[in-house]
């Protein structure tokens, strides 16, 4: 079947200061992992056309599609506190966009495509396991009901890539609401270039806060629906258990979606502190440290568009991105108190209800918990069954679950209702990091797709109470994610 990609490519129409042209580099021997059928429909695009010899080429970056324009973006970025000004795509190509089904503008990129002008050093190449950890988790989120960018398909490359070791190569095909960055702007505002920010602005307004355009301070609320979009992501990463571990400027898009999956896994027992990745000493990018950083990271975005505010002086601008940054606190708090309280059945809060939750939190903590597994069996302790929570908490349990029986038998609504809605925010399978390095290993050292194809389709239906219950259990200790690893 051939192949019909309906290209509009909005971002290589910018002035070409904003990229690199450059087609991706071809593979040896491509071969197709999978196709996401339903992601490829919401795109308008044939399944039977990505997945057939041609489409498996563009897929694999050996073929570019007709109407692709294909380009490595520019952005800079602070990393684990330290300012780069030139990172870009380094193993990524752009491929163009589409208008969705729905009238949604989306990227389609190439992660793993071959080295571009911003490699800086690097082969351009990716790994399998990082493309499979990707696919997965990311497509997770997006069932959790998470703003993520997406896996549409990847493809093994017939080729090896060095890291420790030598290991299969892969490309990955992301879907994304736009990949543009906090590092996007950082780009041009460490050169100077008033002209490109106030351009990269413009074209940011109008992809993603239309509303915006022909207002009286455009810019001034760019900030402040950026900030917003911010503020309720990372309270929703928090709500399930998700550690970033990067959230370097690079890795944060204005879209509001999580972006880049690196070191990233989801908390098995609950501890505030958790650091998972191996290069992050200092804990910047702890769990719980993740709504603080996202607030400094937009500081940073905020720092870009001063030039733009148009302010008397100085002073004057950082007074007006102050006010648009005000509402990012308030944001994060309320989508995460309301988040927090959805998950222990209170729909309508009260004085004292924040302190409720947060009690149940550090008795989780204290007796280290499985964050996921005891939120989910609240449901079940509603309705009387609390044996797996009494397991977990032992004595702490008894004294908080009559306090919080008594806030529910003033609830509106009936237990049935109350459960139902519980268990729709509270997941019963997340994929947990141990599952993901056993589908990794079976795929790198003995080419068996098997398990993760079993995981992808336990993790897309995360709130199933039917699912495998070795997709529900818990980690073993020796199993528990302590450390997780780029892959890059």
């Amino acid at each position: 079947m051939a192949l019909t990609i309906p290209f509009d490519n909005s971002y290589a129409r910018l002035p070409e200061r904003f990229y690199a042209r450059l087609p991706p580099t071809p593979v040896a021997t491509p071969k197709l992992i999978r196709v996401n059928a339903a992601l490829a429909e919401e795109l308008g695009i044939s399944a039977a056309g990505l997945a057939s010899p041609e489409g498996v080429e563009v897929l694999a970056g050996n073929r570019v599609a007709a109407g692709s324009e294909p380009i490595a973006q520019a952005y800079a970025g602070h990393q684990f506190g330290g300012f780069t000004p030139q990172l870009g795509d380094g193993r990524a190509i752009l491929l163009g966009e589409v208008v969705d089904q729905a009238g949604r503008r989306r990227d389609i990129q190439l992660k793993g495509s071959g080295p571009t002008p911003f490699s800086r050093r690097g082969d351009g190449r990716a790994a399998l396991g990082p493309v499979l950890r990707e696919f997965i988790v990311s497509e997770a989120m997006h069932a959790m009901g998470i703003p993520t960018t997406r896996s549409l398909a990847a493809v093994t490359t017939g080729e090896e890539v060095y890291r420790e070791t030598a290991l299969p190569g892969a490309v990955l095909t992301r879907v994304a609401a736009s990949h543009i960055r906090v590092g996007t702007f950082q780009f041009f505002a460490v050169r100077g270039d008033e002209e490109a920010l106030r351009i990269l602005a413009d074209h940011v307004i109008a992809r993603h806060d239309p509303d915006l355009a022909g207002t009286d301070r455009p810019y001034h609320g760019l900030i402040a629906a950026v900030a917003k979009r911010q503020a309720e992501l990372i309270a929703r990463w928090l709500l399930i258990g998700f550690v970033h571990g990067v959230m370097n400027t690079d890795n944060m898009a204005v879209s509001g979606e999580t972006i880049d999956y690196g070191p990233c896994a989801f908390m098995d027992a609950y501890d505030p502190g958790m650091v998972l990745s191996s290069i992050d000493h200092g804990g910047r990018y702890a769990y719980g440290n993740q709504p603080r950083i996202g607030q400094w990271n937009l500081a940073r975005l905020a720092e870009t568009l001063l030039p733009l505010l148009g302010a008397a002086d100085e002073a004057a601008a950082v007074e007006q991105a102050q006010e648009a940054l005000s509402g990012y606190v308030p944001a994060f708090q309320s989508a995460y108190t309301t988040g927090l309280l959805a998950k222990i059945g209170i729909a309508s809060p009260r004085p004292g209800d924040e302190e409720l939750v947060q009690t149940l939190l550090n008795r989780l903590a204290e007796q280290g918990a499985d964050f996921t597994n005891s939120f989910r069996a609240l449901s079940d302790a509603e309705a009387g069954d609390d044996a797996p929570l009494r397991a977990a908490l032992g004595e702490a349990w008894d004294g908080w679950s009559a306090d919080w029986r008594a806030r529910l038998a003033q609830a509106p609504g009936d237990a049935a209702t109350r459960r139902d809605a519980m268990r729709a925010v509270n997941p019963a399978v997340i994929p947990r990091n141990h599952l993901v390095e056993a589908a990794i290993a079976a795929a790198v050292e003995r080419s068996d797709f098997g398990p993760f194809e079993a995981l992808l389709d336990a993790t897309s239906r995360p709130f199933d109470d039917a699912a495998d219950p070795r997709f529900r259990a818990p980690p073993r200790p020796e199993e528990r994610v302590r450390a997780t690893f780029c892959g890059t």
